[in-house]
């Protein structure tokens, strides 16, 4: 049985970047779902629930520092721990 006790409560707004203000360092030390639109997504690295986006790293297109540049996709936004 998993125990769902321990775990913080996902918030609105999540980013897998350490750099960004929205980064909240004990959600990653479990295993976090994404579905937009129904479909689980494997390749997020921000969401927002109340606005109802997710960024992804595009494939090839890279900004100035050598990060993917990320791509906003929108839709209806569910996160839940796995």
């Amino acid at each position: 049985m998993t125990d769902t006790t321990s775990r913080p409560t996902l918030p609105d707004h999540l980013s897998g970047n350490p750099r960004s203000p929205f980064f909240l360092e004990a959600a990653f030390e479990f295993e976090i779902g994404i579905l937009l639109n129904g479909k689980e997504r494997f390749d997020v690295e921000e969401y927002c629930i109340s606005e109802g986006w997710v960024k992804v790293p595009s494939p090839k297109a890279l900004d100035r520092r050598g990060n993917p540049m990320l791509i906003t996709l929108k839709g209806t936004v569910e996160a839940f721990y796995k």
